[in-house]
């Protein structure tokens, strides 16, 4: 129940930093995707998958409602790319903090190449694609360099809390 509880918060707290601070202090380019990285956490340390892809939808809808663009994009998205994490974290050592900044970078850009490829595929649309290649990489590597700074620290904290 804690623990749940503890999600919660993190969820609370990221959506208010992804959707009221970081676009008023940061330039959407060096805009991190926090939805992103707490989707891959779940995904690669998450104990009960189907609670997970569940949060993964349930995140990525939220993220759509905020983000301007077509509402379900983010949400199919961010369960692609939690099922497909999933599927691989069997064989992964998903304790380690450099690949959950990899799969971080991996997952950012195919949340964009996915959402590219949806809009192609199912609006006649073209002002997206400017916006979502020009910020692609760029927001990718913020992100993973996001997590690549603050993982081990928390590591450090779960480590030095839990016992």
């Amino acid at each position: 129940m804690l623990r749940l509880v503890q999600l919660f918060l993190c969820v609370v707290l990221i959506i208010i930093l992804q959707v009221s601070i970081f676009p008023t202090y940061l330039e959407e380019t060096f805009k991190p995707n926090l939805i992103i990285i707490l989707v891959c956490f779940l995904a690669l340390r998450g104990k009960n998958a189907v609670f997970g892809a569940f949060a993964a939808y349930f995140l990525g809808l939220v993220q759509g409602v905020f983000s301007g663009l077509y509402f379900g994009l983010s949400g199919i998205s961010s369960l692609l790319i939690y099922f497909a994490l999933r599927k691989i974290s069997d064989q992964l050592y998903t304790e380690s903090t450099h690949l959950l900044a990899f799969a971080v970078l991996v997952a950012s850009l195919t949340d964009s190449l996915v959402s590219l490829l949806l809009i192609t595929l199912l609006t006649t649309s073209t002002g997206a694609y400017s916006s979502i290649l020009t910020y692609m990489i760029p927001q990718a590597v913020v992100t993973a360099g996001l997590v690549a700074v603050f993982s081990p620290a928390y590591s450090l904290f779960r480590r030095r809390f839990a016992s």
